[in-house]
């Protein structure tokens, strides 16, 4: 999960202040910001990991579910069935709990982003890089940037 915020986030920080600001001169002035430290002390991204490891507990109780109800028949048409039942219920609502997970990844992303260009815009940074990107210089207002 770290890495996808932290790849989206990368390619959308560069793309947008590179490309809204130009090309680069000696006066720009470059602030780097690490990603990781931000979404791993994000109290939004644990709420979310929190949350989802509940709703997986939920999941494995119906595969418990499902091996004994299927460990209790014998006839193999009703365990075919019970096999489909249990089948469509674990993906329906693993197919709910995904969605609704990358639905609020990607807003928590977004205000990762906003809080970002808020901080670059406010001080007149003209880029911003993830710093892991960065083999020297640049400020770093990774502390500075306020993400709950």
């Amino acid at each position: 999960m770290k890495d996808k915020i932290v790849q989206r986030s990368f390619f959308i920080i560069m793309l947008g202040f590179f490309f809204t600001t130009g090309h680069a001169e000696a006066a720009d002035s470059i602030a780097v910001v690490d990603l990781q430290k931000i979404v791993s002390n994000s109290s939004q991204v644990k709420q979310l990991k929190q949350e989802h490891s509940k709703k997986m507990d939920e999941l494995n109780k119906i595969i418990i579910n499902a091996r004994g109800a299927i460990s209790n028949e014998t006839d193999s048409a009703k365990i075919l069935q019970l096999e489909e039942k249990y089948t469509n219920e674990f993906n329906a609502k693993k197919t709910a709990l995904e969605k609704e997970y990358n639905t609020r990844l990607n807003a928590i992303e977004k205000s990762i982003q906003d809080e970002i260009a808020k901080k670059a815009q406010k001080d007149k940074y003209d880029y911003v890089f993830a710093k892991s990107v960065v083999l020297y210089g640049g400020k770093d207002i990774t502390n500075e940037i306020n993400v709950k």
